[in-house]
């Protein structure tokens, strides 16, 4: 890990979990369980306490998210024009819920409040890319594109995680 991480920090300074939180996601996406310990230790909190803040706000994420960001708009636009529909169609062929990633790590899902783009409702976004004016019968072939694709990615192992 970064062993700068605490640099910028005091030790036993409770006051700063959430900032260290912050940072550790952004360097490895998610927060490995072995910073969280270490984290724990150098705010001197029980780890369940930190475990506990982690899992209050849904900015922190205690798993890694999976190579391809699937994000269906469940606004008000995308609702009426059935994105319901897109939604479990991508869970039955992925064999997922929203907010999981699949085994094979290719890809993670997760249900969007709007994603802005309501003239082409229902819509949805596979990493930066939109899909707008989707029917149900589109899906498997969007995503089997997508897990043809891959990306060079290191193996799906906790990394080693060394805060101090």
């Amino acid at each position: 890990m970064h062993s700068h991480i605490f640099e910028n920090y005091e030790a036993n300074d409770k006051g700063c979990l959430i900032p260290l939180l912050q940072d550790v996601q952004n360097i490895y996406d998610y927060l490995p369980e072995s910073a969280l310990t270490e984290i724990a230790e150098f705010v001197d909190l029980p780890l369940s306490r930190v475990y506990g803040v982690a899992t209050f706000y849904n900015q922190f994420r205690l798993e890694p998210l999976g190579e391809n960001i699937i994000r269906v708009c469940r606004g008000t636009a995308c609702h009426v024009k059935s994105s319901a529909n897109i939604l479990s169609a991508i869970e039955n062929t992925l064999k997922i819920k929203a907010g999981e990633t699949t085994r094979d790590k290719k890809f993670t899902l997760e249900v969007v409040n709007c994603i802005g783009a309501c003239s082409i409702a229902p819509v949805m976004t596979i990493n930066d890319e939109y899909f707008g004016r989707l029917t149900v019968k589109e899906i498997p072939s969007i995503l089997k594109k997508y897990s043809k694709a891959s990306k060079t990615k290191e193996a799906a192992v906790q990394p080693e995680v060394n805060l101090a």
